[in-house]
C-alpha cells in the first residue's frame, strides 16, 4: 500500500449508495465522534443529494432521521477521488456495475468496504469476489451484522462484523467507523461474513411466509434453527470459520432479520404467505429485498458443492420455479427424521 492507514487515520471517508443503508453508515461517518476528516455521500438520485446538503435529510430512503451537518452528498463519483477508504452500500446485483465506475472514475489503492449482502445470481460470486476479479490488489474488508438502518442512523445500540483479511488495515476501519453506539467487531473471515448475510435474506423470506400462512411461533422458531444448520453447512463447505456463523454476522442477523418488521425480505415473504404475488410485491415497493436473487445463487451453490439447504431450495422454488407454497411445505415436512448432530 502507498499510504500509512495508521498515521492518517482513514480520515476522508465516501460511501457509494444513497439507500437507506448507505446514508445511515454515511451519517455515522459524518457525526461529532469521528474526530478531524471529512465524508461525502454519493447517491445517484438528485433529490436525496439535494436533500442532503440543504435540509440534512434523505426523504426517501431515511424520512425522519436527522443527519449530520456535516455529511455532504454528491451525484458525481469523481467527488470521491482522494478518499482513504470508500463504503459500497449497492444492492449486490449492482456490484459489479459500480467496481467498472471505480476503476474508471477512482485509480487509488483506498481499501474498499462492502456493505452489501447477497450473491451475484448470474455468477454465483461473493461480493469480496467479484471485486477482487475487478479491481485486483485493493484491500477488501466486510461490514455486515445485525443492522437496521433507521436505528444506526438514529443512534441507537448495534453491533457488527468489519473482516478484513489485512489486520492492521481492518482495525484503522474499526476505529475510523466505530461509534459508542456502534460496535464493529473485527474478524478475519471474509468468507463467513459474506455467506451469513447472504443466506439469512432467504430464511427471512421463509419465515415470513410461516407468518403469512400462520403456522405459529414453533414453525418460526424451527425454521431458524434449522436454516442455521444451512448457512453453516455452506459456509464451511466454503473456507468459512464456524465462529464466524455463530456470530454477529451470522446467527445475529439472522435472528434479526427473520423477526424484526423492518426487514423487507421477512415483510416479502410474509405477503407471499397470504397469498400475493411476487410480481405485485415488487411492483409496490421501492427499496430491494435481496433475497429473491440471491436465492437462485444459493440453490445453485449449494448443488455445485454437494451442500443439503432444503429450505433455501425450497424458497427458490416458490420464487423462481412456480412451485406452490402449500406443495413446497408438505416436501419440507415429509423429509426423513434425522439426527441433529
Amino acid at each position: 500500500m502507498t499510504k500509512d492507514f495508521h498515521r492518517i487515520g482513514l480520515r476522508h471517508v465516501g460511501v457509494i449508495g444513497g439507500g437507506a443503508w448507505g446514508t445511515a453508515l454515511a451519517a455515522l461517518s459524518a457525526s461529532d465522534e469521528s474526530g478531524p476528516g471529512d465524508t461525502i455521500l454519493w447517491a445517484r438520485n438528485a433529490e436525496v443529494v439535494e436533500s442532503i446538503n440543504h435540509h440534512h435529510i434523505n426523504p426517501l430512503y431515511l424520512p425522519g432521521v436527522p443527519l449530520p451537518p456535516a455529511l455532504k452528498a454528491t451525484g458525481d463519483l469523481a467527488a470521491l477521488k482522494d478518499c482513504d477508504a470508500l463504503v459500497l452500500a449497492v444492492p449486490a446485483q449492482t456490484l459489479r456495475q459500480f467496481a467498472g465506475q471505480i476503476r474508471q472514475h477512482l485509480p487509488l489503492l483506498a481499501p474498499l468496504v462492502i456493505a452489501a449482502k447477497g450473491i451475484e445470481s448470474s455468477t454465483g460470486l461473493l461480493p469480496g469476489e467479484i471485486l477482487a476479479e475487478l479491481l485486483p490488489g485493493r484491500v477488501l474488508a466486510i461490514l455486515t451484522g445485525p443492522n437496521f438502518a433507521s436505528e444506526v442512523a438514529r443512534g441507537l445500540p448495534a453491533a457488527s462484523t468489519l473482516a478484513c483479511s489485512d489486520t492492521a488495515i481492518g482495525a484503522a476501519l474499526v476505529q475510523r467507523l466505530g461509534r459508542p453506539t456502534f460496535r464493529p467487531y473485527l474478524s478475519d473471515d471474509v468468507i463467513g461474513a459474506q455467506i451469513g448475510g447472504a443466506v439469512k435474506n432467504v430464511l427471512a423470506i421463509a419465515c415470513g411466509i410461516v407468518i403469512g400462512r400462520k403456522l405459529g411461533d414453533n414453525a418460526r422458531a424451527a425454521l431458524i434453527t434449522r436454516g442455521l444448520a444451512e448457512m453453516t453447512r455452506l459456509g464451511l463447505a466454503l473456507g468459512a470459520k464456524r465462529e464466524t456463523l455463530m456470530g454477529l454476522s451470522g446467527l445475529g442477523d439472522l435472528v434479526l432479520t427473520c423477526s424484526g418488521h423492518q426487514s423487507r425480505n421477512l415483510s416479502l415473504g410474509i405477503a407471499l404467505g397470504e397469498g400475493k404475488s411476487l410480481s405485485e410485491i415488487m411492483g409496490a415497493r421501492r427499496s430491494v429485498a435481496e433475497g429473491v436473487h440471491t436465492a437462485r445463487a444459493i440453490e445453485a451453490l449449494a448443488l455445485r458443492h454437494g451442500v443439503d439447504m432444503p429450505i433455501c431450495a425450497a424458497v427458490d422454488a416458490v420464487l423462481h420455479k412456480e412451485a406452490g407454497i402449500d406443495d413446497m411445505l408438505a416436501a419440507l415436512l415429509a423429509r426423513p427424521f434425522k439426527t441433529e448432530a
